[in-house]
């Protein structure tokens, strides 16, 4: 076989052929086509659809060009198929000349909108630029500043400082570092011979004697060479040397240390700079200010600041050099003068001082200074008629010059002073009150020639002639004040006026003050507005303690408004807080002349009489408030009390009889049963109970007490049966619900109870009260879990209820009371009952300050709650002394609380109706418990 033959046997049979359509080389093995410059197009594979996007758009046969495109795609419901319906008509003038028409056409609907198009994307823009803009818009009105500086600003202006910091500015190409003492005694020791001796052979080498041992004479240590060196004992040497020279410098001839050896290194430290700033930061400002000064040397502030910088970081006599330079270069620099006397030690101070005056005569200021420097008092005279002699028309210096003179020479100077400063009022006011009588009126009527639009030269005038008794004329000399201000073309300012009555009063001239009140109160206040007005400023000034003041707007308010009960009721309540009694019972006759049916001025007077002991005083009151107002009940009442408190009990009743004829009410049968019951006599009380039933069922308090009758004689069915009765006639009576339920309580039925107040609560939704006993029955009956249900349900009901987030305090554990507390107080932030738990919790925590300043808050909050005040007056008697105690005491008095659940308990105990609040307030603390 040939050769040819088997080289055509090996032959594929495509070789030399092309390739078929869409081959891609190597696919089979996971290669792909991708596409470069160069190539013609990618390599695909066989089933890809071929890219034809960017070639040459392929020629439609003509069948195509003609036949429509049907597709559901092209179709729209409104327009129909897409596509020209004329594409295929030829284009002639008519459809040019539409065209143009159309184009018109759109051109001026175009123009129609464009205006309003154009403003609002001109406001997109802006909107858009003010939101985010262009750096150089944030920097155009400083561009725009630029205008307005000069040349030489331009040139004044510093070069910029290198910003690097001392690493970048002073690069180092090698850093060397120091050898330690460890190499060096190596390399000490690695000079010597390697050789062992014989002495060395003999012991072992390492295990040597002590050289001194063997060697007498020798001090060197064992096994160590005289060539080594030892870093311990240098130092130890270098410190003996320094111990010897400090010994040396401490001892002088005479005996005296003049340096402390102890203490030397602490005298180092402190000679350190006190600046706590990093020194690369004082580097800088002192170049930077060094920049400044030499930019511009007449720039006082410059030196200044240089000066104070030095001074700061401990270089007092470098502040100093530069401040006298500064003196040099600014030399009519005020403040750079008083800088340099500042810095300087005393004598140098007055050098400098002097120096000063001679360049600056003129300044009030350096004089000052001058004067301030001196140390003797004769010296600071002389300094001060010095610079009275340069500037005689400071008032500054003057009044610096008076205060060191004694009286006589004082009104001397003032004589002259007025002359030389005719507008200053302080310096006529000054000599007036120097000056006798008679000359302080002349004095004042040439300080209102010289001065016609001050205020002050007339109340002066006012306060002498009160002074000197004349009355009448401090009347007069206000209004003239008036009509010469405002005939200045003075603006009265109301406020400035009664400032200066405030003032009047403080100093003693209460006529002043009331004329003063009386003639600007009215200005500048609308006629409907005048009694809203006067009664602000009335308690204004009372609050500013100015209660002359405070009187007198009241008094001109009762002359403007004669018959207002509201009126006369704020100042007599202003006179009882503020006043006397006996101002009180005046103003109170006054009241009732003008208003005899307000009924309270009737009783205040009358309770005024009663407290200050006065009994037929205060029955003679009550016998014209009757006349006034025959059928009262206020009244009728309040005669009942007196009778009652002075032990009159059957004028008491007698009276309470006439009521119930004349005017009878449902509280008129309430004091009537109460006072029968107080005085034991159940049987009158039980009848008049049953009368009064009868008439006014709707009034719970009457079913209440008759259910509290029986529960007390221990008829226990019938006072159950008064109390049902009784939320029949009153389902939504509160109390009535709790006596009823604790009375089931009492008798073991806790189930009974517990069904009543659901009952109670199922007709009252929301009622904290309710909700309260609830879960205060559930606490007493050892049902903690669903007492804390209750509470749970109850804040969601009554979530700003003070007295359920008071009692959920306590029912928590110790350490999740605080976290309560804040709760509670976000909830309702002003309650006093939330404020008394917070109280009681820090007293539980022996938080005693903390305790007491809660304390005081509640009291202050709500003055009427008397279990505050119970709970205080207990704090104060375990952990405050007697002052604290009796200030309580006698705050409480004052406040007459009412209100409260452990005060009422007490208060309205049968046994205690006729104590009052200062006997109660001890019996209240003693029953209320000790906060756990």
């Amino acid at each position: 076989m040939s050769v040819q033959s088997l080289v055509s046997r090996k032959k594929k049979s495509f070789i030399g052929l092309p390739a078929p359509l869409g081959y891609v080389p190597g696919l089979g093995r996971g290669a792909t086509g991708f596409t470069t410059r160069s190539d013609i197009g990618p390599a695909r594979d066989a089933d890809d659809i071929s890219d034809d996007r960017h070639g040459p758009p392929a020629k439609k046969s003509k069948d195509e060009e003609e036949e429509e495109d049907l597709n559901d795609a092209n179709y729209d419901e409104f327009t129909g198929y897409g596509g020209s319906l004329c594409s295929k008509d030829p284009y002639d003038k008519d459809d040019e000349e539409a065209d143009a028409v159309y184009e018109a056409l759109d051109k001026r609907m175009d123009e129609k909108r464009k205006e309003r198009r154009e403003k609002k994307l001109q406001e997109q823009i802006e909107k858009y630029r003010q939101e985010r803009p262009k750096i150089q818009q944030q920097f155009s009105d400083l561009k725009r500043d630029l205008a307005g500086v000069s040349t030489d600003e331009w040139m004044n202006i510093p070069e910029v400082g290198d910003a690097r910091n001392r690493k970048q500015r002073n690069p180092r190409a090698e850093k060397y570092t120091p050898v330690p003492d460890s190499v060096l005694s190596r390399a000490a020791a690695s000079g010597t011979s390697n050789v062992l001796s014989e002495r060395e052979q003999k012991f072992g080498g390492l295990t040597t004697p002590y050289g001194g041992a063997l060697t007498p004479g020798l001090n060197t240590p064992g096994g160590v060479t005289p060539g080594d060196i030892d870093m311990k004992k240098i130092g130890q040497a270098r410190n003996t040397l320094m111990d010897i020279k400090l010994t040396q410098v401490s001892d002088s001839v005479s005996g005296q240390t003049v340096v402390d050896p102890k203490g030397y290194l602490t005298d180092l430290q402190s000679m350190l700079p006190s600046h706590g700033g990093d020194i690369n930061d004082v580097k800088k400002a002192r170049l930077l200010l060094k920049s400044v000064r030499e930019t511009n040397p007449k720039h006082p502030p410059a030196w200044i600041a240089s000066a104070r910088l030095e001074e700061v970081t401990g270089k007092i006599q470098a502040a100093r050099n530069l401040i006298m330079k500064g003196c040099e270069e600014c030399p009519k620099s005020e403040d750079v003068w008083l800088e340099a006397a500042r810095l300087m030690p005393g004598d140098q101070a007055k050098a400098v001082v002097a120096q000063a005056v001679r360049q600056l005569p003129q300044s009030v200021r350096i004089w000052s200074k001058a004067a301030e420097i001196e140390t003797e008092l004769k010296a600071k005279k002389r300094v001060y008629r010095k610079a009275l002699e340069n500037i005689p028309n400071s008032v500054k210096l003057w009044k610096l010059a008076v205060e060191l003179e004694d009286e006589e020479d004082a009104r001397i100077m003032l004589s002259r002073a007025v002359e030389c400063c005719p507008t200053s009022v302080e310096l006529w006011l000054a000599l007036a009150r120097l000056e006798n009588y008679g000359n302080a009126r002349k004095v004042l009527n040439k300080a209102r020639e010289n001065i016609p639009t001050d205020r002050l030269i007339w109340v002066s005038a006012a306060k002498l002639e009160e002074a000197n008794n004349n009355i009448p004329m401090v009347e007069k000399i206000v209004e003239r004040a008036l009509n010469s201000l405002r005939a200045n073309m003075v603006e009265i300012n109301k406020e400035q006026w009664l400032k200066d009555a405030e003032d009047c009063e403080k100093a003693g001239s209460i006529h002043t003050c009331q004329a003063i009140i009386r003639s600007v109160i009215g200005i500048g206040v609308e006629e409907e507005d005048k009694k809203h007005t006067w009664m602000e400023d009335a308690e204004a000034c009372a609050s500013h303690g100015a209660y002359e003041c405070a009187r007198a707007i009241y008094a001109y308010a009762l002359s403007v408004f004669p018959s207002k009960k509201s009126i006369w009721l704020r100042a007599a309540y202003f006179e009882k807080n503020f006043g006397s009694r006996e101002s009180l019972e005046a103003l109170l006759q006054r009241a009732v002349a003008h208003c005899p049916k307000a009924e309270v001025l009737w009783l205040m007077g009358a309770k005024s009489k009663w407290l200050a002991g006065d009994v037929p005083a205060a029955r003679s009151i009550l016998a014209l408030a009757f006349q006034a107002n025959p059928n009262s009940e206020e009244i009728w009442l309040a005669a009942v009390k007196l009778e009652s408190e002075n032990n009159e009990f059957e004028r008491a009743r007698r009276l309470l009889q006439k009521a119930r004829a004349s005017a009878p009410t449902a509280r008129v049968f309430m004091k009537s049963v109460k006072l029968e019951w107080c005085l034991g006599e159940i049987a009158n009380a039980r009848k008049l109970l049953e009368d009064a039933t009868k008439h006014y069922p709707d009034f719970p308090k009457l079913w209440m007490m008759r259910g509290q009758i029986e529960e007390q004689g221990g008829h226990l069915t019938e006072a159950r049966e008064a109390y049902n009765l009784g939320l029949k006639k009153c389902p939504h009576a509160i109390p009535l619900w709790l006596l009823l339920s604790r009375l089931e309580e009492k008798t073991g039925q806790l189930i009974k109870a517990r069904s009543i107040l659901e009952k109670a609560r199922l007709k009252n939704p929301g009622t904290a009260d309710l909700w309260l006993e609830a879960i205060r029955l559930e606490n007493r009956g050892g049902m903690k879990n669903i007492a804390q249900t209750l509470m749970a349900k109850a804040l969601q009901e009554c979530q700003s209820s003070g007295i359920l987030w008071a009692e959920a305090i306590f029912m928590e554990p110790r350490p999740q009371r605080k976290t309560k507390s804040v709760d509670g107080l976000r909830r309702c932030e002003h309650d006093p009952h939330v404020l008394l738990a917070a109280s009681k919790m820090f007293w539980s925590e022996r938080k005693i300050a903390k305790a007491r300043e809660w304390f005081n808050r509640t009291v202050k909050i709500d003055p009427d709650l008397g279990d505050a005040w119970a709970n205080f007056y207990k704090f104060e008697m375990m952990h405050g002394d007697e002052d604290s105690q009796k200030q309580v005491h006698k705050r409480c008095t004052a406040a007459e609380p009412r209100h409260g659940e452990q005060w009422c308990h007490v208060s309205k105990d049968i046994n205690n109706w006729r104590l009052k609040t200062d006997e109660l307030l001890p019996l209240v603390a003693e029953y209320i418990p000790l906060p756990t």
